[in-house]
């Protein structure tokens, strides 16, 4: 009888272990590498920006402050009704006016009372006043010529009050241009000129028993006629805040 075929030997597949195969050493294998990343793979570590939050806290505090500020000055404004108090020029005199020529220029004499008519239209608010200084000048085209300075003691107004100061002014042996010193007599003696009064004071707010800072404020009392005011109009003058 013939013998059966054999059977092909079947080939081991690549690293296939023989459970049943005896024992025998074994190659040394090394560990596996750990993949080396490229930089930008690697985590960085979040550091703590102490200065940023320190900026936002006195952002958020700053802000909570101002608005503190606006919500209190919209109070004090609805309950006080503040009012900037009011200055008009009540009268102004003359006493003495004479230019004089001489042979080394033109010379001019003058004395004046000005009356300012001051009130205070508050009726929750007290104004306290400092030391005030009163110019007069007359003007002619680009020329303004000086008739004196002098100054009103401080003063307080109360509530809902007028009150007249006087300033009397002086100039001696003035010296002018002659062909202003000519116009201003012409002016003169037609009540034509032209007269302006300045006035700076500060001036501080009393509410509810406190006394609130001063302030410097400028008055102006601009382009006034002698023939307009003995005429009995009363001129508003402007005020200038924050300003000496």
């Amino acid at each position: 009888m013939s013998e059966p075929p054999a059977k092909p030997v079947l080939q081991k597949p690549p690293g296939y272990n023989d459970l049943n195969a005896p024992a025998g050493p074994r190659g040394f294998r090394p560990p596996p590498r750990k993949p080396i990343l490229p930089p930008s793979f690697h985590p960085k570590k979040r550091k703590t920006n102490y200065g940023r939050a320190c900026c936002c806290c006195f952002c958020i505090f700053f802000l909570i402050f101002l608005l503190l500020i606006i919500i209190s000055a919209a109070a004090f404004y609805l309950w006080f009704d503040p009012k900037l108090p009011g200055f008009h020029v009540q009268s102004f005199r003359i006493s003495r006016f004479n230019v004089s020529k001489r042979p080394d220029g033109t010379y001019l004499d003058a004395e004046t009372t000005t009356r300012l008519e001051v009130k205070n239209p508050n009726g929750k608010m007290t104004y306290y006043y400092v030391n005030t200084e009163v110019d007069v000048t007359v003007v002619e085209g680009a020329y303004e010529t000086d008739l004196g300075t002098t100054s009103v003691p401080e003063f307080t107004m109360r509530k809902k009050s007028t009150r007249t100061l006087r300033a009397g002014t002086k100039v001696s042996n003035k010296l002018v241009v002659n062909e202003v010193g000519n116009k201003l007599k012409v002016r003169y003696r037609s009540k034509s000129l032209a007269v302006n009064v300045e006035a700076r004071t500060k001036i501080g707010v009393g509410v509810a028993g406190l006394k609130i800072g001063m302030v410097g404020v400028t008055v102006k009392c601009d382009g006034m006629s002698k023939k307009q005011l003995d005429g009995g109009d009363m001129p508003k003058c402007v005020i200038n805040m924050l300003k000496w």
